[in-house]
């Protein structure tokens, strides 16, 4: 053999001959010594920032794969983790398994056909699978489409339930992975394999190889922890470096659990360092000191016919004891629908148009109340006339179509149109105390001369960035609140919005009828129809409620097996409701085709509205009476709850038909969970339990990662990270003792900004 030979030998491959083994630092356990088979050392230098590319052959189809997934660096693909584990010696053959059991079978798919079930009409997918001990046929009911993403003679692995039925037994819907062949174990290697979430061009084998590849570099020898050593051994956390090599090759399922413990801390923990870094800012704020005495207010409550609850009051003391400081409130507000949030938003703004400007014997201080949409704005405006009526003070509305003023001097019972102009003169002047409105509120041209209170309904992404453009020059602050009917569970309500303190109305108004809810089976749907049709008799109106807009394509129409509105809409008026006036919402459509949607079912011009789930958001029209959802299955019951509340809205009996397919118990039970739990916050933990964190309402909407919503499950690990990062700001507000920390925090692009 030649000296260049030899030396490339040397270089390269002796290593692999080798073993090296490297002590993990762990924050609070003695942990067996962990051994990482070592890779060549051609993968030393590796750099965390540096392109994926630079150290992996990509081709087109992979790189636009890892667009997709957002993985750029190095960094990115550390922290693209397993979504779980398949243990391998859980593998059975084929002719081990048993009737009832969850199995994970590896061999060779042979057969592959789709067809609907001869009665019922259900689309099924069917397979052979084969392996050296046998076959074992294999069916996805309501998914063939996983019939037509493999193809015969390809080796698998499947996990699935076996049922016996007339004719043998078979592995129902089972979760499919495409495999090279049966895994192979031995003496270094773990006997959990990481599968990871994939992408068209990037398998979970792929991202498998090339965390291989990063672990036997040298990337992880030099890198530092950014949480404290003691926040680590307070809550036995892993240090940076060993969850890492944890969470990507476990030698056990206690590594991967206590990695991602790890990591869920960490992520809940940055989200509140930036919550409550922006609370501490906005607080250095001054602000108006609001009061309002108790006979003053008794006065304002008398005029409503009802008395508030015992949870408004509580909320009212809260809310005017924090407007009552020199420093502003900010307070999220959360309420069933009907539970009386707006009477709340009154008496905070009664208590606000009561103060004169500091040093002033005239005037008034200024509220703003901005809705997510025209037509709510609109509801609120006319509430607010009917509530300050009495008072002589001037009410303005402003949103794109427009601008109205209370009371008009043609019609002083009344209001009237008026430019804009003239609108933001009286405003920015000081003399509409009270403006209600969309986004159009906070426009650099919407100038406020005493602007004491904002009240948000609805807009869950207002946040102290958009707060802080409604801060004067002279750093006064107005108090916030914010209010929400979303049932939120309080783990991420204290996560989401850290920097706000929250308050609950959980009591409904007395003498309020609750919705007769009905759990309704495809056998039960005529008698239900029936029923609506009683109410439409009596001139009420209907929402119905689909999952999806159009149909689907052909080809993957089988497997979704959806509701959608317009498919629904042309079926109801052709086969149920031949008569009555049916007309179609939804998110694709424009926003003025919207608007003029809801006015004319909010004048009773339109019978049956069919809509998906995004439906105006509080809209009051007690006239609609029952909401029908269909696929109720597809949604968390936090959301069905509140799609309920849109019938929540006058003296008169609602109705809410849960439409459900499903033939799962599990479902159908889940689902009775709307008939007996009292109320949405209840439903919220429940699906948080049922469901996970990521089937919440909007819950992905907040950018955390699957991980991070897990961990939203833990009340006391949500606690520790808000009161650790409280000790911090409070301690460094900026960080300068916390340099990692802060460098951490950049790098994950939480736009947390430091002054």
């Amino acid at each position: 053999m030649s000296a260049v030979w030899r030396i490339f030998f040397l270089l390269n491959f002796l290593p692999i001959f080798s073993k090296k083994s490297r002590v993990l630092d762990s924050a609070s356990q003695n942990r067996d010594l962990i051994y990482l088979p070592c890779l060549s050392r051609y993968n030393d230098g590796m750099e965390m920032y540096s392109p994926i590319e630079k150290y992996f052959r990509l081709t087109e189809v992979q790189k636009r794969g890892l667009k997709k997934l957002r993985l750029e660096t190095i960094r990115d693909l550390l922290f693209h983790f397993p979504s779980r584990y398949s243990d391998i010696t859980l593998i059975k053959q084929i002719k081990d398994v048993v009737p009832g059991e969850i199995a994970t079978l590896y061999g060779t798919i042979k057969a592959l056909k789709t067809r609907k079930t001869f009665r019922r009409k259900t689309p099924i997918g069917e397979a052979l699978l084969e392996d050296p001990s046998g076959t074992i046929k294999v069916m996805w009911f309501n998914q063939p489409y996983i019939a037509k993403m493999v193809s015969s003679g390809q080796t698998v692995r499947l996990t699935g339930k076996v049922t016996k039925g007339s004719k043998g037994i078979y592995l129902t819907n089972p979760e499919l992975e495409k495999a090279s062949g049966l895994p192979a174990q031995n003496a270094d290697s773990s006997p959990l394999q990481p599968i990871y979430p994939e992408t068209r061009g990037l398998t979970s084998k792929w991202f498998y190889h090339a965390m291989k590849k990063i672990m036997g570099s040298d990337i992880l020898d030099n890198i530092d922890d950014y949480i404290s050593v003691s926040i680590l051994k307070k809550y036995n956390l892993p240090t940076f470096r060993t969850a890492l090599i944890w969470i990507h090759t476990p030698k056990k399922e206690s590594d991967g659990l206590a990695a991602k413990k790890r990591f869920a801390f960490e992520e809940v923990f940055f989200i509140q360092l930036l919550r409550q870094h922006d609370r501490l800012e906005y607080k250095k704020n001054k602000s108006f000191s609001v009061t309002l005495d108790k006979a003053d207010r008794d006065r304002f409550l008398s005029r409503f016919p009802f008395k508030p609850t015992g949870a408004q009051e509580k909320a009212i003391d809260r809310i005017l004891k924090d407007m009552s400081e020199n420093q502003p409130m900010s307070r999220l507000l959360e309420g069933d629908v009907g539970s009386g949030k707006t009477l709340v938003a009154a008496v905070a703004s009664y208590a606000v148009i009561n103060n004169r400007p500091q040093g002033q014997d005239f005037g008034n201080l200024q509220v703003a109340y901005m809705a997510p949409t025209e037509i709510l704005a609109n509801q609120h405006f006319e509430s607010f006339i009917e509530y300050f009526s009495h008072l002589p003070i001037n009410i303005g509305l402003i949103t794109s179509s427009g601008c109205k003023k209370f009371p008009s001097k043609v019609n002083p019972e009344g209001w009237t149109t008026i430019s804009r102009p003239q609108l933001l003169k009286w405003v920015a002047n000081g003399e509409i105390p009270i403006l209600i409105g969309t986004h159009s509120l906070i426009q650099k041209k919407v100038l406020f001369k005493y602007l004491a209170l904002v009240i948000i309904d609805e807009q869950h992404r207002f946040g102290t960035r958009q707060r802080s453009r409604l801060v004067r020059k002279d750093s006064f602050a107005p108090h916030f609140l914010s209010m929400t009917a979303t049932p939120i569970p309080r783990t991420l309500a204290l996560t989401i919005f850290g920097d706000l303190d929250l308050t609950l109305i959980d009591e409904m108004p007395p003498g309020r009828k609750a919705v007769i809810t009905e759990i309704v089976t495809p056998e039960k749907r005529g008698g239900a129809y029936e029923k609506i049709k009683e109410e439409l008799k009596k001139g009420r109106q209907v929402f119905v409620i689909c999952p999806r807009i159009d149909e689907p394509d052909p080809d993957k129409e089988l497997a979704l097996n959806v509701k959608s509105v317009k498919a629904e809409a042309k079926r109801l008026k052709k086969d149920v409701f031949k008569k009555e006036e049916i007309e179609i919402l939804h998110g694709k459509m424009k926003k003025n085709e919207k608007e003029d949607v809801m006015k004319e079912f909010t004048d009773g011009d339109i019978d049956i509205l069919v809509s998906t789930s995004v439906i105006e958001v509080g809209v009051n029209i007690p006239n609609a009476t029952v909401i029908v959802i269909e696929g109720a299955e597809r949604f968390g019951l936090a959301q069905l709850h509140q799609l309920r509340g849109r019938v929540l809205r006058s003296e008169h009996q609602a109705y809410c038909y849960i439409f459900s397919d499903s033939k799962s118990q599990k479902t159908l039970d889940r689902l009775k969970a709307l008939k007996t739990a009292k109320n949405g916050f209840e439903l919220s933990e429940l699906d948080l339990e049922l469901r996970g964190a990521g089937e919440l309402t909007g819950a992905k909407q907040w950018g955390i990662s699957d991980i991070g919503m897990e961990a939203i499950r833990n009340i006391k690990m949500v606690e520790a990270a808000r009161t650790e990062a409280q000790e911090i700001i409070k301690s460094d507000p900026e960080l300068e003792n916390h340099l990692e920390l802060k460098k951490a925090l950049e790098e994950r692009n939480l736009k947390i900004h430091f002054e």
